[in-house]
């Protein structure tokens, strides 16, 4: 029996998404080892969790260092200096004003759900704003503040508002500048949505799950002015685009608008469960034993973080995800020349989605054909899934120590996919028993 087959008979299917059978056995840089003993180039990197690849040795020898000498298990009811030391870089990294503090969690998805959380009670205005396509998390509070459709069946906050969020390949209103969303969301201050019940908006920098969008520009600054002209708190959520891979620390840094709140996951435990939350101290103070779990601020995690930091510094990392990625929008652009399924290339740095069309003209989503297409991809050795409301956006969140070479090799190997699925070679059912996004 194989390892997938194994995996299927024990794990929930509760806590997968699979898009093709991928068991992996190891890993080394921006590369996987399958059961069968293949090596796949990695352009998820467990959806952008494995910042640095895949056994970096600065996170192993971090990590190492921090069980030799485990300073307990927590920060629930003990200070450790890990976890104080990873809060005082992410202040200094994440630029705000006046006293502030950190928040140290798991995931995404807890980070989220406590900002949530904790600007309603804090604040006392009942209401949240969020994107439509928008996935802030799996837990219940995170899906009550997202849009996303594979999250129908979550129960969603009874004052979320939610608005579209812009799409230049696809305008909403037929304006491309988005003005249009920030005119309807003056109009709902007015009749539906009083401001000032309003506690956040929160927002993605790049909307990364509903299928890796750029904002266009001077939007996001538009729409958070007018948030704050009202008191409402600005949330960025930079859990999947944020760490570097934008070539900015934080993605929002793009957009001239410095947000009330950072929240951090994925790239920030560099492979192990860490998120943070920075934010102003009258939120983040103003109650004790408000979200908290037992291994929150683990050393051994936060030691990681801090070897993330580092290296993202030490690596130049920034400046990488901004060069290599350049050059790989250009090759995919390259394919969109030759392949007709190819309807957009869009992102920032290492955060690059690929929007798959039946045809160009009328841009109608090819869902069918990015699922074989990715499937086509797994059998030739290149890792990466895809996203969106129409499930046709190819994902590629790889490892921020990318090569350029490597980036060829994945153009390389795309080519080879797109024209197998164009020319009809890749039968219907490939995926079959493979839900996806």
């Amino acid at each position: 029996m194989t390892l997938y087959q194994r995996d299927e008979r024990t794990l929930s299917k509760l806590q997968k998404l699979r898009f093709f059978p991928l068991a992996v056995t190891g890993g080394n840089g921006s590369y996987l080892t399958n059961e069968d003993g293949r090596r796949l180039l990695d352009f998820s990197a467990s959806w952008g969790a494995v910042s640095l690849g895949h056994g970096h040795t600065a996170i192993r020898e971090a990590i190492d260092r921090a069980l030799a000498k485990q300073a307990g298990a927590s920060t629930l009811s003990a200070a450790n200096e890990p976890a104080v030391r990873l809060g005082e870089a992410l202040l200094e990294r994440t630029p705000g004003g006046g006293d502030r503090r950190v928040w140290l969690g798991h995931s995404g998805s807890d980070a989220n759900e406590t900002v949530a959380r904790a600007v309603v009670a804090a604040t006392g205005r009942p209401r949240i704003i969020s994107f439509a396509g928008a996935y802030h998390g799996g837990t219940a509070g995170s899906m009550a503040i997202s849009a996303h459709g594979v999250q129908k069946h979550a129960e969603r906050a009874s004052g979320l508002h939610v608005i579209p969020y812009p799409d230049p390949y696809r305008p909403y209103g037929d304006d491309p500048t988005g003005g249009r969303i920030v005119a309807e969301l003056e109009i709902a201050f007015r009749e539906e949505c009083p401001p000032d019940q309003v506690a956040a908006l929160f927002i993605e920098p790049i909307m990364s799950d509903g299928g890796l969008i750029v904002p266009p520009a001077g939007f996001m600054k538009r729409l958070t002015d007018l948030c704050r002209s009202h008191g409402i708190l600005i949330v960025s959520d930079e859990v999947k685009v944020g760490m570097g891979r934008s070539g900015r620390f934080n993605c929002i840094e793009h957009e001239e608008v410095q947000p009330d709140f950072y929240v951090l996951g994925k790239g920030l435990g560099g492979g192990l469960p860490l998120s943070a939350v920075i934010g102003p101290t009258r939120v983040m103070d103003f109650a004790t034993s408000f979200s908290m779990q037992t291994l929150h601020g683990n050393a051994v995690c936060a030691s990681a973080g801090l070897a993330v930091l580092e290296a993202i510094e030490s690596e130049d990392l920034m400046k990488n995800a901004a060069k290599v990625g350049a050059e790989l929008q250009l090759g995919l652009r390259g394919l969109a020349q030759r392949h007709e399924l190819i309807g957009d290339v869009r992102g920032r740095g290492l955060a690059v989605g690929v929007e798959l069309v039946t045809e160009r003209r009328s841009r109608a989503p090819a869902a069918k054909q990015t699922a074989k297409l990715v499937y086509r991809a797994f059998e030739l050795g290149l890792v990466l899934y895809y996203v969106g409301a129409s499930s046709n956006v190819l994902e590629m969140t790889p490892p921020l120590n990318l090569t350029a070479g490597e980036a060829a090799e994945a153009v390389s190997i795309l080519d080879r996919a797109l024209t197998d699925v164009g020319e009809g070679r890749i039968p219907d059912d490939i995926a079959a028993g493979f839900e996806g996004w």
